[in-house]
């Protein structure tokens, strides 16, 4: 029998969770102008999800790593759960390694056992806050603890009496205090007032300088993120002594939108946001603070986290975790600022042209198509911006043969390049490397295999009039040299005059592009020569040397024999 068969066919299997009663929110109409503070749970909440947790070694990496990225609160363990938890925190407390500006977090439940070998931990530790939590929801302490409201609300208060003198017990220490009424988006609203006042007023401590923290978390991503905002929203809102705490939201994303529930709370009122990098934790796992703290600097909010080399800190938690990074998750996957299709990389290429234009343009330093945010900001470079598969189209492939080789064909151009590395695409159904698009370049435009090869030119300029030329022409017509000397009024025209001798008619050149590729002595020209067949089609070839003209007739070389191979049928 399945869980559907034991549902009676009146009740619905779900039902939209209850709105909260608050007609003139606020929250819709504000707009997040400063960061909250950060609180990384990737060493407690993160790690207890992992299939192989963290040792020891790859815990203290991890916490020097958070530290390096600028987080100041750190839940580092559970000390009351395991040895091994207890261990790590007393490690971080004797070892000196806690900066100066940053408090670990310790996790404990509302037990008194528990509490006291949380503090065991914390002996001696410079700067600490003890989190306590205890379920608030009627599924929890109905199903879970068999509790009801008053038995839960006192053993709250009882333990945090026993956390407030525990921690008057240690002057050396700087001990703040956080608690969580656990899964409170599923809890009664006006319960889980009740008990925060409760805890409030048990604490005593709690100054505008040293907040209580009051988490009010989505353990479990039940409602939609407007409704998580509505309830903190009423939470700041009700609250008698809201300048004294700190209002921390912890948002799961069991639905899929932490980010955007966890955007909603800061708008409502949340100070503060527990989460952990890229998302680790239980099921679907945490708010990913990489995601979230990027959006925000995005829209103009320091956020004093940084992001700077983000593939760095990628791969030190894939490694400390064993766990990838999809490739596509926001600001770290491998593709997020890469673009296959064709019209966005012709999009992206003509804006990364024109970028220094955005201040004047735009009034903001990076408005790029298709790239919400410079991929510099987060360690990232230009050069994997587009690559190219089936589905690219002529600008992507531009693109690359300009980044990672130098040759810039003129625009007219690009739709026969486009074709050609197309075909190579759809040839091996793969993206091709960069490598293999210049490959696909050169065989097609610089190389081409056909009847004609180019033995040498000789251009001389007249005794009398250096403007006229006098063209030697030697090639290789289907295995065959021939000869052909004639005159025109350049190099190029004398070329096209001794093919004519030859018998290779049916083409014009009204003009070609040309560029040096290189610097000093390596430099090489490059010539674009479009032929103009007799039908009006335009055929265009790529010759290269270290003289332009020369560079210019191996063009129209490689342009005959394209066409030559198109009329055979190749």
């Amino acid at each position: 029998m399945t869980a559907s068969d034991s549902v009676p066919k009146h009740v619905p299997k779900y039902v939209a969770p209850a709105p909260i009663d608050l007609p003139d929110r606020r929250w819709p109409a504000r707009t997040i102008t400063r960061s909250p503070q950060w609180c990384s749970v990737d060493l407690r909440d993160g790690n207890q999800a992992l299939p192989n947790p963290l040792g020891p070694a790859q815990k203290a990496e991890y916490f020097r790593l958070l530290c390096r990225v600028g987080f100041k609160h750190i839940e580092v363990a559970f000390p009351s759960a395991s040895q091994d938890d207890f261990d790590f925190t007393r490690r971080l407390v004797e070892s000196g390694d806690i900066p100066d500006d940053v408090f670990i977090m310790g996790l404990t439940q509302c037990r008194p056992h528990l509490i006291e070998r949380t503090f065991e931990a914390f002996r001696g530790v410079p700067r600490a806050i003890c989190h306590a939590y205890v379920a608030t929801s009627e599924l929890h302490m109905k199903q879970v603890f068999g509790l009801d409201r008053r038995k839960t609300l006192e053993m709250a208060v009882k333990s945090v009496a026993q956390i407030r003198d525990l921690a008057a017990a240690m002057p050396e220490s700087d001990i703040r205090f956080e608690f969580s009424p656990e899964e409170f988006t599923d809890t009664d609203p006006a319960f889980a007032m009740e008990i925060c006042q409760a805890v409030f007023e048990t604490w005593t401590q709690a100054t505008k300088d040293r907040p209580l923290i009051f988490n009010l978390p989505a353990t479990v991503e039940r409602r939609p993120p407007n409704q998580y905002a509505d309830l903190i929203e009423w939470f700041c809102r009700n609250f008698p002594h809201r300048d004294r705490v700190t209002v921390s939201v912890h948002s799961h994303n069991d639905q899929g939108m932490a980010v955007a529930a966890t955007e909603l709370t800061l708008l409502a009122g949340a100070d503060r946001v527990e989460g952990t990098l890229f998302g680790h934790g239980e099921r679907t796992g945490n708010v990913d603070l990489v995601t979230l703290a990027n959006n925000l600097r995005a829209r103009g909010v320091e956020t004093g986290l940084d992001f700077g080399d983000l593939p760095e800190i990628a791969r030190a938690v894939e490694r400390l975790t064993g766990m990838g990074i999809y490739y596509r998750q926001p600001y770290s996957g491998e593709y997020v600022f890469t673009a296959f299709s064709g019209s966005h990389q012709d999009a992206i290429r003509k804006g990364m042209l024109q970028r220094d234009e955005a201040p004047a343009k735009f009034g903001m330093g990076w408005k790029v198509p298709y790239l919400h945010v410079d991929p510099a900001d987060v360690g990232r470079s230009y050069e994997g911006l587009i690559r190219i598969n089936a589905q690219s189209g002529k600008g992507g492939v531009a693109w690359v043969l300009e980044r990672e080789y130098g040759l810039k064909p003129p625009r007219q151009m690009h739709p026969e390049i486009g074709a050609a590395v197309q075909k190579v695409s759809d040839r091996v159904g793969r993206e091709l490397t960069a490598e293999e698009v210049h490959r696909a370049f050169c065989d097609e435009f610089l190389h081409p295999q056909g009847p004609y090869e180019l033995v040498g030119y000789w251009p001389r300029p007249d005794e009398t009039d250096p403007t006229h030329i006098h063209g030697e022409t030697r090639l290789r017509i289907d295995g065959v040299e021939k000869t052909a000397t004639a005159e025109g009024n350049g190099p190029i025209s004398a070329f096209v005059h001794g093919l004519q001798q030859l018998g290779i008619r049916g083409f014009a050149i009204e003009d070609y592009d040309e560029q040096a590729v290189g610097k000093g002595a390596d430099a090489r020209a490059v010539a674009y020569v479009p032929l103009k067949l007799a039908g009006g089609q335009v055929l265009f070839g790529v010759g290269s040397d270290t003289n332009i003209d020369q560079a210019a007739v191996r063009a129209i070389v490689a342009a005959l024999n394209r066409q030559a191979a198109r009329q055979a049928g190749r």
